[in-house]
């Protein structure tokens, strides 16, 4: 018996439905051959990650090579700053997170944060961010928006953000804001489970999102999270109501709706990847993000779609309005335009600079012995061991200390051997997001009931327990670099910031 063949489907839809995938992939080099198939189907983006980058001439050289193998195919990035970002080894800009902007609230100075980014992007290639961030953070026990927030007032957030916007825009290359309608009213991390947003309708994060549309944003990103008040089951990646109605309909937004990464566990747990791909195109969005570098599950993903457009569960009239969307936005990215170098300089420490409160601290301390507690890093972070012993050594090479990335197996033990060490030395003690991690809480408090003459210093969102400390609001290398100026005295004159 001869096995049934699905018929192919008819090749301008079957390029449509490429454009609406982007795709991550391993290599540096050499571009896979299913990626250079998918790509010559029509495939719309790719997404490029720390795997795939070693310096600034081969990050041009590939970016070269694939739009070699598509001129319109759009190349992204996750280049949000303050640590979070890919292109450490390619020479990027150190600039601050946007609490830290936030908080220093010069729209101007938000700009030519943007501008430094979105230039250097553009003289690698690269034709799309996946930044600014537009949540708001609301909750001290919110695990992944935090310091990467312009803050918790929408007008400050809204002003950030249209500076932001703006300055990627004149350099060519498409900024995209997420993640719509917001993750920071939520207590989970969506790549780690469903996150709930519990809030009535008129309690959430709508007004940075009308910001950036009326900025000209040409992407939005939507989020892995329910809001019962919008959709009671499905999450604003996967809801047409969200993404229809409300982000079509009541914001008037036309441009580019993209997913959040189908494999965070929000989406692959619930759904599969394959399945995320299928429904949140049949609910309106008009390009899913498949980062993981295995192509199976990109392929999957496609294969998914095209066999939801043979059977009809997905209408092609859907499939080409995104198509559409996608190709606009190609023909205006797809080759960024460099007006000119940026002008920035080391624009990213000033901003760090003006940030950073000193608290309570009178004076620099010199040869400190500095410990350093933070949580593991998250997997969205580009880690590159940088922290506030370094930072501080680098001011002052009499300065040592030890760096604790994780809760430690014998907090007691770490106690007295962090006293045994700053024996004769000033103390430094610095904490990341205690509130979050309360092992950090009670090291801190062991090690300052012993020396009630340690310098406390906090990196991350401040919170319960911060009061009187020195605040860096963030962990970029700029900010650390910041912060220990301030200990060591470099930079005492900072102003105090409430």
């Amino acid at each position: 018996m001869t096995p049934l063949v699905s018929p192919a489907l008819p090749a301008a839809l079957d390029e449509a439905a490429h454009r609406c995938l982007v795709a991550g992939f391993a290599g540096t080099t050499t571009v896979p051959d299913d990626l250079k198939a998918l790509i010559e189907r029509g495939l719309g983006g790719v997404i490029l990650f720390t795997r795939n980058i070693r310096d600034a001439d081969q990050v041009r050289e590939l970016t070269g090579t694939l739009r070699g193998l598509r001129p319109d195919l759009l190349i992204g990035i996750d280049n949000e700053g303050g640590g979070i970002g890919h292109l450490v080894t390619a020479g990027a800009p150190e600039v601050p997170g946007n609490f830290a902007l936030g908080v220093v609230d010069d729209p101007a100075l938000t700009a030519a944060c943007a501008d430094a980014l979105a230039a250097h992007l553009a003289s690698l290639g690269i034709s799309a961010s996946y930044a600014p961030v537009a949540d708001l953070q609301h909750r001290g026990e919110n695990p992944i928006v935090r310091t990467r927030a312009f803050g918790s007032d929408p007008e400050v957030v809204a002003r950030h953000l249209r500076a932001w916007i703006s300055a990627t825009e004149a350099r060519g290359v498409a900024s995209c804001a997420k993640h719509f309608p917001g993750h920071g009213g939520t207590v989970t991390d969506s790549h780690y489970e469903l996150a709930v947003d519990p809030r009535a309708a008129g309690e959430l994060d709508l007004a940075p999102f009308r910001a950036a549309i009326e900025a000209g944003v040409p992407m939005l990103m939507s989020a892995h999270v329910v809001f019962p008040a919008l959709d009671a089951e499905l999450p604003a990646t996967l809801s047409p109501y969200v993404i229809g109605e409300l982000l079509r309909g009541e914001l008037g937004f036309d441009g580019v709706l993209v997913s959040d990464a189908l494999e965070m566990k929000a989406i692959a747990d619930r759904y599969g990847e394959a399945a995320g791909a299928r429904l949140a195109l049949g609910a309106g969005a008009d390009q899913v993000i498949v980062a993981v570098p295995e192509l199976e599950t990109t392929l999957a993903c496609r294969d998914a779609v095209l066999g939801a457009l043979r059977e009809g569960s997905l209408s092609e009239g859907r499939v080409w309005e995104a198509a559409g969307r996608v190709r606009r936005l190609a023909e205006r990215y797809a080759v960024p335009v460099v007006p000119g170098e940026s002008g920035a300089g080391d624009v990213g420490l000033a901003a760090a600079r003006r940030a950073v409160s000193k608290g309570e601290l009178a004076a620099g301390v010199e040869g400190a012995y500095v410990v350093d507690l933070f949580p593991r890093p998250h997997p969205a972070l580009n880690w590159g061991g940088e922290s506030l012993v370094s930072a501080v050594r680098e001011v002052d090479p009499s300065a040592a200390g030890v760096v604790v990335a994780g809760e430690p197996e014998d907090g007691e033990g770490l106690v007295d051997e962090v006293l045994k060490s700053a024996a004769g030395r000033p103390l430094v003690v610095a904490t990341c997001d205690g509130e979050l991690y309360p092992w950090q809480g009670w090291v801190r408090e062991g090690l300052v009931a012993a020396r009630p003459d340690a310098v406390v210093v906090a990196t991350g969102l401040p919170g319960v327990g911060d009061e009187g400390a020195v605040l860096s609001y963030g962990r970029g290398r700029v900010n650390l670099r910041a912060a220990a100026e301030v200990v060591v005295g470099a930079q005492i004159d900072t102003a105090p910031r409430p």
